[in-house]
This record gives C-alpha cells, sequence and structure tokens, in this order.
C-alpha cells in the first residue's frame, strides 16, 4: 500500500478525494474564555487584576478550580491540591468560587454568539464552537465575526476570549490555543497542512501523555512526522485510534457542529495521566462522572431513557456498553447505579489497566414519559432521591461544584482533571 498523501487521503476511506477547486471556507469558530473564572474575579475586584489569583483550594484543602495567568506563571493549574498551590506561590490570593455567577456570565457571552448564528456547540460554561458559514452574507467573513465577537466579550462584559477560526473543528481548537490569552489566529482551507505539519503531535486530540511517550518512541513527534505514516503501519500499531491520528494529520475531520438542543446525548470523561487498576478508584470516578452528568441533565431540563459506559484500556482498546433504562429519568442515584452495573461487567471481562472512562446520558427527551407503575412500591425511594438531588444542586449553585458530591465519589473528587464531552 502507499502513503496516502493529501490529495489521495480521502481514497484511503472509500470516499472520493477532496477537490482543491471546491475547498469548504473557514467558517468554524472555536471560542475559549481566558481563564475565566480568575478573569471573572479580577473584574468585579480591581485589587485583584495583575495579582495571581485562584479560584479554590483555599487553606490548602481541595482542588484549584481555575487559576489567573498570573499564578500560571508559578506553575499552578486546575486540579492541583491547594496545599502544592500555596508552595508555589505563597503571595497568590485564594477566593471562594462562584459558580452560580460564572455560570451567568456563560450565559451572557453564549448570547453574544447566537447574535451571529444558531449553530452554538458550547462544551462548557467557557469555551464554544461556532459555525457561521451559514451567515456571511449577513454578518460578513468568518474574520470579521470573530473580530466582532471578540469586541462585544469585551466591551460588554470586561473578560477577554481567544478565537480560532478554521474550516474543521479541532483545527479550530487548536488555533484558539496558540496564542492565548487574547489570541486571534485563523487557518485558511488551503493552510491546514502547513499550520499542522511543524506542530507537535501533543496538539492533537486524544494525544494523551501515554500515547504520546508510544509514538515518540517510533519516531513521531510532530504532526508532519505522523502525515508521513501509512494508514496500515498506524492501524497495525494502535487500532482504532492509529486510524484517528491518520485522519486528524491528514486534515480529516467530518464532525459537525451540533447546537446543544440537537445533542443526543450528555457525557463527561476522565483520561488519567497514570492507567488505573483499582476497582475502587474506578467506581469512584463513576459516580463523580454520573453525578456531572445528572446535573446537566436537570440543568438543561432533560432526561435519558438510556446510559452509557466507555471504556478505555492501557494499549487503547475501546469499549462501550449501554442500558436501557425502565423510564427516562436525570435522577442521579438511578444513572450511578446504572453505570456502575455496566463497569462490573466491562471490569470482568476486560480486567487490565484503564486509561480512560466515561459517562453518557443518551435518548434525551425535553420531557418525562407517563411511566407506566411498578408492581413494587418504589415511589418514596423516589421521591427521597429526587429531594437530595434537589438539595446538592443548591449547594452545588452556591458553593461550586467542586464541593458537594455523594459519599462514592469522594475517592476520586478530589483528585479529578476536567476533560468534558
Amino acid at each position: 500500500m502507499t502513503s496516502p498523501t493529501h490529495a489521495d487521503a480521502g481514497d484511503a476511506f472509500g470516499q472520493p478525494p477532496a477537490r482543491r477547486d471546491r475547498v469548504e471556507p473557514s467558517g468554524i469558530l472555536h471560542i475559549d474564555m481566558d481563564a475565566f473564572y480568575a478573569a471573572i474575579e479580577q473584574r468585579d475586584r480591581p485589587e485583584l487584576r495583575g495579582r495571581p489569583v485562584v479560584v479554590g483550594g483555599g487553606g490548602g484543602r481541595g482542588v484549584v478550580q481555575a487559576a489567573s495567568y498570573e499564578a500560571r506563571r508559578f506553575g499552578i493549574h486546575s486540579a492541583m491540591p491547594g496545599r502544592r498551590a500555596m508552595e508555589l506561590c505563597p503571595d497568590a490570593v485564594f477566593v471562594s468560587g462562584r459558580m452560580s455567577h460564572y455560570a451567568a456570565t456563560g450565559k451572557a457571552v453564549r448570547e453574544i454568539f447566537q447574535r451571529y448564528t444558531p449553530l452554538v456547540q458550547p462544551l462548557s460554561l467557557d469555551e464554544a464552537f461556532l459555525d457561521v458559514r451559514g451567515c456571511l452574507r449577513l454578518h460578513g467573513t468568518a474574520n470579521k465575526i470573530g473580530w466582532a465577537i471578540k469586541t462585544a466579550i469585551d466591551e460588554e462584559l470586561g473578560l477577554t476570549a481567544s478565537v480560532g477560526i478554521a474550516p474543521l473543528k479541532f483545527v479550530a481548537k487548536i488555533a484558539s490555543d496558540l496564542q492565548k490569552p487574547d489570541g486571534f489566529v485563523e487557518v485558511d482551507a488551503d493552510q491546514v497542512h502547513e499550520f499542522l505539519d511543524p506542530l507537535p503531535v501533543s496538539k492533537l486530540w486524544g494525544v494523551g501523555k501515554v500515547g504520546l511517550r508510544k509514538l515518540q518512541r517510533l519516531g513521531i513527534h510532530k504532526i508532519a512526522d505522523l502525515r508521513r505514516m501509512r494508514l496500515e503501519d498506524l492501524t497495525l500499531c494502535f487500532g482504532g485510534w492509529g486510524e484517528h491520528l491518520f485522519r486528524l494529520a491528514n486534515g480529516i475531520d467530518p464532525r459537525a457542529v451540533v447546537p446543544d438542543r440537537r445533542a443526543k446525548q450528555i457525557s463527561h470523561e476522565r483520561t488519567f495521566a497514570d492507567d488505573i487498576h483499582d476497582s475502587e478508584t474506578l467506581c469512584g470516578v463513576v459516580s463523580y462522572l454520573a453525578e456531572q452528568v445528572t446535573w446537566r441533565l436537570r440543568h438543561q431540563h432533560r432526561f435519558a431513557k438510556s446510559v452509557s459506559l466507555k471504556y478505555r484500556r492501557e494499549d487503547f482498546e475501546t469499549f462501550t456498553r449501554s442500558r436501557t433504562l425502565r423510564c427516562s429519568t436525570r435522577s442521579t442515584r438511578e444513572v450511578m447505579d446504572t453505570a456502575l452495573a455496566l463497569l462490573k461487567e466491562l471490569r470482568a471481562e476486560q480486567p487490565r489497566p484503564v486509561r480512560l472512562i466515561g459517562v453518557s446520558a443518551g435518548s434525551l427527551s425535553d420531557r418525562q414519559p407517563a411511566e407506566q407503575l411498578s408492581l413494587f412500591d418504589v415511589q418514596g425511594n423516589e421521591t427521597a432521591e429526587r429531594a437530595i438531588d434537589e438539595v446538592a444542586d443548591r449547594l452545588r449553585a452556591k458553593l461550586g461544584e467542586s464541593k458537594i458530591h455523594r459519599g462514592s465519589s469522594h475517592v476520586w473528587a478530589g483528585r479529578k482533571t476536567d476533560r468534558s464531552g
């Protein structure tokens, strides 16, 4: 098999090669707010501007939720233990998180996005993809729209955002990260390979510490090195992950921008810095992820009819197990119990160390369908669980998401590193 080139990469997947005279315009934006939580605190409290600000982790307990760029220069980052952050920067100012306030500001940011396109896919409170290709006649070029959004965020909210523009989602996301904070990078459709080739392969989505070491052992350090590899060699070495890398390195990313209202599932996942083989820790991770998923379900007024577990071994082999629920739900207990049951099944079949776990709620609806009554009286338990969820949601909004967890989540909640989907 010959090595696929830019012109014939599409043929390797049974698709016609892209025509060079008909290239999709660079109309996908990735907008990422700069140090969002910490920037809001600095905006609201002028005395904090220019100082190293850390959200969360006060008193040396708990974990850092966010750090200003002044604090990041000392090596402080999110998910770091508060005690370690204090050691790195004794002069840092620690403030308590205000999640409801951050959420309200995130909503205001999204409202600015929606002035320019209805195709907005939020990834979290502080970042989103936008597809503006259908709005160019109305608002001008993608470059003009990007600057207009960036200016509106600055003038109306007093915050800065970094903007990446490209014809592909993953390229737009890489672009937005290159000149942070307050960055603006546009990649034209005919410059994708020129843009990607000199970048380290770690910039590609899905390449973590373990995967990076494996690629480096093969002499693959830059994306250009990966693009020179044959598809059959990558799949022989890495299976499906190798095909995924081949696609990205060759500028193949067919994923569309999907607005939240059209999303078919809500998911959270974790990629571990070190592979985990301890079942108790994995149960804690799954419990924690189920909490995040169901909080989003309730926050968006959605109900789920299915629960899925994504399970990736240390060799990148990935398994997915799903279960359809008796009735649509947004109960933390029901989703958590179902996900833990799926984990138990997969651990029995695949006991090797794990590098990634994900929990998702699928078959979403905006209202709970009529429920067929059970032969057993479970109404009391369901009412109690609903009350627990309501109290937990109120505490989360008031104190921050890192402050309240169910007991089964605490084994992991204190050392989490977030990677939401």
